[in-house]
């Protein structure tokens, strides 16, 4: 592939070249070469950009982040938990390469101050999502409670991506998953 000539937004560019390069071999199997050459961009634009792997993973999955708490907010304003539930799934299944970086702590510069802020702005709407829930419907205290339902989309969104839901209704299992642990939205 010939090196294209760049004036527009080559870090969004590497960006998506890298979460379609994750979702389709894995995180593992990333190099930075590999990378820019899937860009159409020069060996050492991505390194400019980003520094070393670390650096670029760091970066994927900030822009994850802060994509997942935009898909996440209108739920979150309609004050409609199972929906919220719906949104993060969601997220997984059509941001695969971001959505393997993002939870990858190995991986990633937990000191970087944009990955920090997005992630808790992710966090903090994850955890109202849980609080529209009236006391009355939980048998566990509150912070137990998002920790289950965190894990209860996480789970159903790794499952879902590593092909052992596959073929059933995603977003009709995970409406029905929240329901069961917190009951259906009262009206």
């Amino acid at each position: 592939m010939a090196t294209k000539y760049h004036h527009g937004n080559l870090r969004q560019e590497v960006l998506a070249a890298a979460a379609d390069l994750i979702a389709s071999r894995g995180v593992d199997a990333l190099s930075m070469r590999d990378l820019a050459r899937q860009a159409g961009v020069s060996h050492g634009a991505p390194a400019h950009h980003f520094g070393e792997r670390r650096g670029l993973l760091t970066a994927l999955a900030t822009d994850g982040f802060q994509r997942l708490a935009t898909i996440l907010e209108p739920s979150v304003t309609a004050e409609h938990f199972d929906q919220t539930a719906v949104a993060y799934v969601r997220f997984a299944a059509t941001h695969p390469g971001h959505f393997d970086v993002m939870f990858r702590s190995e991986c990633l510069d937990l000191q970087d101050r944009d990955l920090r802020a997005a992630q808790q702005r992710t966090s903090q709407l994850l955890a109202v999502g849980v609080d529209l829930i009236d006391d009355d419907r939980l048998v566990i205290d509150r912070p137990d409670a998002r920790h289950a339902a965190w894990s209860l989309v996480h789970g159903l969104a790794a499952l879902w991506l590593n092909g052992v839901l596959e073929g059933n209704d995603l977003e009709g299992l995970t409406l029905a998953a929240a329901h069961q642990l917190f009951g259906p939205p009262l009206l």
